[in-house]
């Protein structure tokens, strides 16, 4: 005797067309994200070790600075148990923290010192094609905020947060010329291009 088919039931049964909205579906691909201009540069990373009853705990800290090359500039500092996620933490600070400063074309205004901390230092204009003379964190600072010619001297502490804090200092008190100038009620000479150009709309 053949046994008859069980009815079916019809909350199961799903229309051709139906979509759907389960959450595994809709997985789609992952909008590309714009790409940045920023720069990242790992200043130092330090080990600090913790001894426990079983052993020894690591944890790390990372200090990053990051720029844009057109006169942004910031630096931050991360802590974690992982090297990976303290340099992330450090380049989310650092991204938050970053200022604009005055440069001219590829090099600085004018000499400068800053100081922050037993950090200090001193910062001076070079010619074209000299290059960045610093190391450490003042090469980092200066590379990521787009200066390419100029003359660093670290006179503190060795310390690379209070170097980095320093030089960002320094940079901070940079003023362009035209705002030196007006400042003091002095009145700018024109170049012969400008007065060219003056007598040309004349």
């Amino acid at each position: 005797m053949p046994r008859a088919k069980p009815a079916s039931n019809s909350k199961n049964i799903m229309p051709p067309n139906a979509r759907n909205t389960g959450r595994r579906d809709n997985r789609g691909p992952k909008e590309p994200k714009e790409p940045s201009d920023t720069v990242e540069k790992v200043v130092f990373i330090n080990r600090c070790a913790k001894v426990v009853k079983g052993g020894r705990r690591f944890s790390f800290s990372a200090l990053i600075v990051t720029g844009d090359h057109k006169g942004r500039v910031g630096c931050g500092f991360g802590k974690a148990k992982e090297v990976s996620e303290a340099i992330r933490k450090a380049s989310d600070s650092a991204r938050k923290a970053m200022k604009n400063f005055s440069l001219a074309q590829n090099t600085i205004p004018h000499e400068v010192t800053g100081e922050f901390g037993g950090g200090r230092v001193m910062l001076r204009p070079a010619s074209p094609g000299t290059g960045i003379i610093a190391g450490g964190g003042v090469r980092a600072v200066c590379e990521a905020v787009g200066i390419r010619d100029v003359l660093a001297k670290s006179l503190g502490s060795n310390n690379h947060a209070n170097v980095v804090k320093a030089t960002l200092e320094a940079l901070s008190k940079l003023r362009p010329r035209e705002e030196i100038f007006r400042v003091r009620g002095i009145k700018m000479k024109t170049t012969k291009a400008e007065a060219a150009a003056e007598v040309a709309t004349a």
